[in-house]
């Protein structure tokens, strides 16, 4: 996958399986909901049958205490229909709460199941945006749309059932109006989809440019990329112009389409309706009933019309959302158990992109306990090792096995037990300071051993000065750690995590004898009795290694002790002495 690659949408046929597994979770409220809505519907009937019945009577000749008794009983079915509307709604909406919260739960679960990789060669604005945007609309769907469209469903069709049964007749003026409505929905359906899925991607990359942006500002301004960076925000901006421009078109063309469509039905009711009453073949009283309910299809028929676009956003919505299940997991676990904690990568290659590969033909073998430097110019396919050897990518070929195990063979709970990648990138939850240690904690774990890992890392003095230990809050909102404290909190739960071998990629930083004493300290807790690959940005921390790495072009170049490798005069000697400014 390449840097700009989207995650995945759902296609028709995954969405119907969801939909249809939630419709299986939920029968009884889903039923209820159904029910009450057709009773509402029923309920909603009674008034043109009464008032057609009245006019006959009218005609006929009736009296004062008739029009009062066909009065009375329009208020009580008006207020059975008001009782059971509220009920259904009321009934719909909580099954749209329950449908929503699963859906979110699913999304999480999805989300945090992705490869580390997929979601660094997709981007951050594309995940966002399915997190936040994608996320509001399909509760829009859910809350509003769907409750409301299955109500207008159910009433256009007790509407249209009740209509037919005045007469026969009426089916005619109904058939005149499909037409223009059968012609405008297909028109619109077979290009609203894709119009409102180009708005969800134009969106992506809008939050990309700008994420990408925001971030990396000091790199921005450093090297005067301001314009450049104007200019692909101002690219992404059309985009999303043209994108939301697009389905506006669309709404513009459908919607007064149907409007006559709604028309046609009414009109024609009337002047059949009246030519029949002229011929004698159906009365006033029908002919009044029938208008009636034509004119009621109106509205039913009109909100399934319009909240289809909005149920076509929540399609597209929900389509992005089921997408992130979609990308194919990166590791097969096998069951199989590591004989050990030794750690081999054997001709491996691996590439970002198909055909272009930075590795070509890595073998390292680490020993247990063993420290290992690896150093090089930039670019030369150090980090990319590192994170190979901390198993978030597979290897294109060649394999990382540890104790005979593939990396990728281990469900991530059984990897981070044997190898954890170290960084300086470290963040802090919003919760307490105890939620955040037990992240990497077992289940259960108790204050003394989270203690005990703050003492490890020498964080426990400014602990217990916090207001309420471990309860106290931090994170967004809450107490701010400054960036070493932070630090401090993630080697804690590297220690609770408790894994044997550790890549650290810039984190050697940290050990630099000008930095905080109680850092340095922190590191050495953490890194005492495992076996350490280090990423060497500074060669002081290489000079300590049992072996130093030196990896150019993607290969290991040489392999040795500093003594040895500088006695040999290489690369690495050129490297130590330009460090040391003999050069």
């Amino acid at each position: 996958m390449s840097a700009t690659t989207a995650l995945p949408v759902a296609d028709a046929p995954t969405l119907r399986r969801y939909v249809r597994q939630l419709a299986r979770t939920y029968p009884r409220m889903l039923w209820g909901a159904l029910v009450l809505h057709i009773g509402a519907a029923l309920a909603s009937l009674a008034a043109p049958r009464l008032l057609g019945g009245l006019v006959q009577a009218v005609e006929e000749g009736t009296t004062t205490g008739h029009v009062d008794r066909i009065v009375l009983v329009l208020a009580l079915f008006l207020v059975a229909q008001t009782v059971l509307t509220r009920y259904a709604r009321y009934v719909s909406q909580a099954l749209g709460e329950q449908v929503l919260a699963r859906l979110r739960e699913d999304f999480v679960g999805n989300a945090l199941s992705l490869p580390v990789g997929t979601v660094e060669s997709a981007g951050s604005g594309d995940l966002l945006t399915r997190t936040s945007r994608d996320v509001d609309q399909l509760g829009w769907s859910v809350r509003w749309a769907l409750p409301e469209w299955t109500i207008a469903v159910v009433t256009a069709v007790v509407t249209f059932v009740a209509a037919i049964s005045v007469g026969w007749w009426v089916i005619l003026p109904c058939l005149l109006g499909l037409p223009p409505l059968a012609a405008g929905l297909r028109w619109y359906l077979r290009r609203a989809k894709a119009g409102y899925l180009r708005e969800g991607a134009s969106y992506s990359r809008m939050n990309a440019t700008l994420t990408e942006t925001v971030e990396g500002a000091r790199t921005v301004e450093a090297l005067g990329l301001g314009r450049e960076r104007v200019a692909a925000i101002d690219g992404d901006i059309a985009e999303s112009y043209a994108a939301e421009r697009y389905t506006l078109y669309l709404r513009t063309v459908f919607f007064p389409n149907m409007e006559l469509s709604y028309l046609i039905p009414t009109v024609c009711t009337l002047l059949l309706g009246g030519w029949l009453y002229t011929q004698g073949s159906a009365t006033l009283g029908e002919v009044t009933a029938a208008t009636l309910y034509v004119q009621m299809l109106i509205d039913p028929v009109d909100r399934i019309v319009s909240i289809l676009d909005e149920l076509q956003v929540g399609q597209a919505s929900l389509a992005r959302l089921l997408g992130v299940a979609m990308v194919p997991d990166d590791r097969t676990p096998t069951g199989r158990v590591p004989s050990g904690e030794r750690l081999d990568a054997d001709d491996v290659r691996f590439a970002y992109v198909e055909g272009r590969d930075v590795l070509h033909g890595v073998d390292l073998q680490v020993a247990p306990g063993e420290r290992i430097a690896m150093v090089g110019p930039s670019g030369a396919g150090k980090s990319t090792l590192g994170r190979l050897l901390a198993g978030i990518h597979p290897p294109r070929t060649g394999s990382v096995t540890v104790g005979g195990v593939g990396l990728v063979e281990l469900p991530l709970d059984d990897l981070r037990g044997h190898v954890a990648l170290v960084t300086q990138e470290h963040h802090v939850f919003v919760g307490t300071l105890r939620e955040n240690l037990a992240l990497a904690a077992p289940p259960g774990t108790a204050d003394d051993s989270l203690r005990d890992a703050l003492d490890a890392v020498d964080a426990l003095a400014w602990v217990d000065l916090l207001p309420s230990g471990l309860d106290t809050v931090v994170g967004s909102g809450g107490r701010h750690l400054t960036d070493a404290q932070a630090q401090q909190v993630a080697l804690a739960r590297l220690v609770l995590a408790d894994p044997h071998t550790l890549v650290l990629d810039e984190a050697t930083s940290l050990i630099d004898p000008r930095a905080a004493r109680h850092l340095e300290r922190s590191l050495a807790a953490v890194l005492h009795g495992r076996t350490v690959i280090a990423i060497a940005h500074r060669l002081f921390s290489a000079h300590d290694a049992d072996r130093v790495a030196v990896v150019e072009d993607g290969k290991i170049s040489e392999l040795g002790s500093h003594d040895d490798l500088v006695e040999a005069g290489g690369s690495y000697a050129a490297l130590w002495d330009s460090w040391n400014g003999k050069h």
